[in-house]
């Protein structure tokens, strides 16, 4: 009794898709790699699951993929493989046009003293010299207030200690006044002598 014939449509199923897919994909390679041996054939199989992973087949007379690829683009006049020396071509010329620019711009912020400039060049090489050095204030002004927020803080900090240490002092010299603090004349004269009092 044989199997009844299945329709062919999408399993809805992933676990099952999945499974049918590996027994499928066992079954053509086999296939593939039956009719490569019987009938002396060059053959590539491709497959992308749908995680998009990649399995392959070759028949064993061919040393890789890459020729039978080439073999293809040959017989076809057409080109799969993606044509690399073009694209390092186009990105090598707009490199050389970056460059180009850059040394465009540089020879209008120099002067050659040998070379007689006219008055509209004289103007374009002032403007670009006034552009940088607007630049190069600006930035040494950013970097001179940042310097000065960093001091004002250090000089807030440094005040607060004082004023910390101030009344830390003027408890101590209550508490001895009021005789509470018999033993600690001494510590109150070293703390005269750290912060430079008497």
């Amino acid at each position: 009794m044989g199997r009844g014939r299945m329709e062919i449509k999408r399993i809805e199923n992933p676990s099952q898709r999945q499974s049918t897919f590996y027994k499928r994909r066992d079954g053509l390679f086999k296939k593939a790699r039956e009719l490569a041996v019987l009938c002396d054939i060059d053959l590539l199989l491709i497959l992308f699951s749908s995680s998009g992973k990649l399995y392959h087949f070759y028949s064993p007379s061919v040393p890789n993929a890459k020729e039978l690829i080439q073999k293809y683009e040959m017989a076809t006049r057409t080109k799969i493989g993606k044509d690399f020396s073009s694209e390092q071509n186009e990105e090598a010329e707009k490199v050389q046009k970056l460059c180009e620019l850059l040394e465009e711009q540089l020879r209008f912020m120099t002067i050659d003293e040998n070379q007689e400039y006219s008055l509209p060049v004289l103007d374009i090489i002032e403007t670009n010299l006034e552009v940088a050095i607007n630049k190069v204030r600006s930035e040494k002004e950013r970097k001179i207030q940042r310097e000065i927020g960093r001091l004002e803080s250090m000089v807030g900090d440094g005040q607060q200690e004082k004023f910390g240490l101030c009344e830390k002092l003027a408890r101590i010299r209550e508490l001895k006044e009021m005789g509470v603090l018999g033993g600690a004349a001494n510590f109150s004269y070293e703390l005269d002598l750290k912060l430079g009092f008497d």
